[in-house]
């Protein structure tokens, strides 16, 4: 009990909740402006939590997140230009609403099943995460190598688009991770004489190239004229929730459930959660023929599954030190920069500060219903912000945040390289999660294999020699052998009708 007060006297402070206020603006204005992601609006943010304590660095990062998601439905909704990549799932539905008048009406459904979400998956993240602190203290090495390595394949699987061009996309990320010394021989790798480059490329830095960079790149290099607004609010934001929450609080469950679950996959996040439970709702749904034309249920599905999946991703990010998506790839190493190692010991400490996050999330959640009411109500503001003003602004942010880590030019020019090879893989249809996820995993992998070859002596057998080395091991294969066996099954399945035929 004296620990969890000690959480709660870190968060219920006034420099914190002024933070988790400030953040919450923050997030809803850059997730409403079309363009600007929730992963944009954390990376730019990065450079600032430099000059805050723990609490209010994790607090701005959560509130900003969660915000964003949300309010990418709002340009969503009015132009049918998704604000985020998790507002795509649903977007045809919202902008349907607005053309008949409701689109008032389709963002207050929408705020509500995001709060709901939030807190469904919160509420999951503090259930699961201190069981499974308790065995991720038997981890060793081997564990922790196919961890990652299951973290980096998970990366290829759920990714949409060619698996082909994501696994092109995490073999970048590997590069990136090993440039630097080598942790056996000392020897620099791919430094090319530059001394800045001995430690390794940092995290931040490559962030903000991979996709605030890229997104003004992509502006810049579009010759898409600017939608304008074609429809007009006749609706209030909550007069019809009540009814919708009541005919579908059952989709309200099953989006949190599979958003929760698909978030804690390494590689996945809100972007996938999101598609996974439209399509599992149109599936299961009594009238589908609806989808696409202004359905509520949609709405529903989706976006309780966008928040949901934001709490899913921290649970292998806090229990293994693994993100689950790019926003947990940027907190870790925010945390790590504040002296918090993630692992399963960070449920050890006795200071409460778990507790504090946990405070914070649901807390955020909470904040987004005021804050995002007011955003619903003047949302017409911010979907006409001049993006010819916004985005230089933004590329001043992006110099000096990427300036500020090191105080080195060297990362200023990393910055930019990295921003162009990440706007080529884009146009290209390149996805960027599995370049994270490389970038991240990428170390973990190589220095637990090595750190696991010399206790054994190069014995390869000692990966399976532990039993929950072993399954992980089975897993990971299984899963790489998945296609096979699948088209094994399909071809056996024609077969047998053939001859049954």
């Amino acid at each position: 009990m004296d620990i969890l007060m000690n959480g709660v006297g870190l968060v219920l402070n006034f420099d914190t909740i002024l933070v988790i206020l400030a953040a919450s603006l923050f997030g809803i204005f850059v997730g409403a402006v079309p363009g600007l992601t929730a992963t944009m609006a954390v990376a730019l943010l990065v450079p600032l939590t430099f000059y805050m304590d723990t609490i209010p660095a994790i607090a701005a990062i959560v509130t900003t997140s969660a915000m964003a998601i949300f309010a990418g439905d709002i340009p969503g909704t009015y132009l049918n230009i998704p604000g985020t990549p998790a507002s795509a799932a649903y977007v045809g539905e919202s902008h349907a609403l607005a053309k008949k008048g409701r689109a008032r009406e389709a963002l207050g459904i929408n705020l509500v099943c995001s709060v709901f979400g939030g807190i469904f998956g919160t509420i999951i993240l503090i259930v699961v995460a201190q069981s499974l602190a308790e065995v991720a203290l038997k981890f060793s090495a081997f564990e922790y190598f196919w961890l990652a390595v299951l973290g980096l394949s998970c990366s290829i699987f759920i990714s949409v688009g060619s698996r082909t061009k994501a696994f092109l996309s995490l073999l970048f990320g590997v590069l990136l991770s090993t440039v630097g010394l080598d942790m056996m021989s000392g020897a620099p790798r791919f430094t090319f004489g530059v001394p800045d480059l001995m430690a390794g490329i940092n995290f931040i830095p490559v962030m903000i190239g991979m996709f605030a960079l890229n997104e003004l790149m992509s502006y810049y290099g579009s010759k898409s004229e600017k939608k304008t607004i074609s429809v007009v609010d006749k609706d209030s934001v909550f007069h019809n929730v009540p009814r919708h929450v009541k005919r579908y609080w059952r989709n309200m469950v099953r989006g949190s459930s599979i958003g929760t679950m698909i978030g804690a996959l390494p590689g996945a996040g809100a972007d996938i959660a999101a598609w996974i439970s439209y399509g599992v709702g149109k599936g299961r749904s009594k009238d589908s023929s609806k989808y696409g034309t202004g359905n509520i249920e949609g709405i529903v599905d989706a976006s309780s599954a966008n928040n949901s999946g934001i709490s899913g991703a921290w649970v292998p990010a806090l229990v293994f030190g693994i993100p689950g998506d790019s926003i947990t790839a940027i907190v870790i190493g925010v945390l790590y920069m504040k002296g918090m190692n993630p692992g399963p010991t960070i449920f050890m400490d006795g200071s409460g500060l778990i507790y504090a996050l946990f405070i914070v999330f649901i807390l955020a959640n909470l904040m987004m219903l005021p804050i995002g009411y007011m955003a619903i109500r003047l949302s017409k503001l911010f979907i006409l912000t001049p993006s010819r003003v916004l985005m230089p602004i933004i590329l001043c942010f992006c110099i000096v945040g990427a300036f500020a880590i090191n105080n080195s030019v060297v990362d200023i020019w990393l910055m930019l390289i990295v921003g162009l090879v990440a706007y080529l893989l884009a146009v290209n249809d390149f996805p960027m999660a599995p370049a994270i996820l490389g970038l991240v995993l990428g170390s973990v992998v190589e220095n637990n294999f090595m750190s696991a070859m010399l206790r054994t002596g190069g014995d390869l057998t000692s990966f399976f020699a532990r039993p929950i080395s072993a399954g992980l091991g089975i897993a990971v294969i299984l899963l790489w052998c998945s296609p096979l066996l699948i088209k094994a099954y399909r071809y056996q399945k024609r077969k047998s009708e053939r001859a049954s035929a």
